[in-house]
């Protein structure tokens, strides 16, 4: 399915965008209801969980999903979005397509229901979601050493790096000072995947406390 943009403005903040997934999650039809569980925004992409039950109250019967409990499947979707000259448009699909935005946070995925062929798009999309969410949020100081070294701009490489900062104006942002050259450079999420941390800032001790531990040592 391709794009589809609303001229009619009805959507023009995150509420509306969030009701609008919800609407788009919600339908019934015979013999069949599904409605939204859950959805999260990650950038300009919505994930939702949407959930699948039979109207006469028996178990769903799928060939991809394995029913839950209460008789009901629960199923992902994927909606890219974008505003085109102040119109918001969405492109929809379901995990099973193997959508390639897959960021969706564990809480959401921990929602749905399991699935019966473990070689899926669906499985396979599923466990990027796990892995970009096991990417580790380094703190201040922490030394990691990259899975993989990093070509620079100039041609050089690097792969040991600690986290730290630099300003910009009133803003604080996040990068890496080079292990090798004391040089800052800025690294993406998906360049920590499979990082490993090296030292952590909070395993240091405080420069104050060994100041004062080397007097008493005096």
């Amino acid at each position: 399915m391709g794009w589809l943009f609303y001229t009619d403005g009805r959507v023009q903040n995150y509420a509306d965008e969030k009701a609008e997934i919800a609407r788009l999650c919600t339908f019934e039809g015979d013999p069949r209801k599904t409605e939204l569980v859950k959805a999260c925004k990650v950038g300009s992409t919505w994930y939702a969980a949407a959930k699948v039950t039979n109207l006469d109250g028996t178990p769903v019967e799928d060939a991809a999903y394995v029913t839950d409990a209460d008789g009901s499947i629960t199923f992902g979707a994927v909606f890219l979005t974008r505003y085109d000259d102040g119109c918001w448009g969405y492109k929809d699909m379901e995990e099973s397509a193997g959508p390639n935005e897959s960021r969706a946070p564990l809480g959401l995925i921990e929602l749905l229901s399991d699935l019966k062929d473990p070689d899926s798009y669906a499985q396979d999309w599923r466990q990027r979601c796990r892995n970009w969410a096991a990417i580790p949020d380094y703190e201040e100081g922490d030394k990691i050493r990259l899975a993989t070294p990093v070509t620079l701009t100039d041609g050089s490489t690097c792969q040991i790096v600690t986290a730290t900062h630099y300003r910009r104006g009133r803003q604080k942002r996040r990068c890496y000072r080079i292990e090798e050259t004391g040089g800052l450079v800025r690294l993406s999420k998906a360049t920590l995947a499979g990082s490993e941390l090296l030292s952590s800032a909070k395993g240091a001790a405080s420069p104050v406390l060994a100041e004062f531990l080397a007097g008493q040592g005096g």
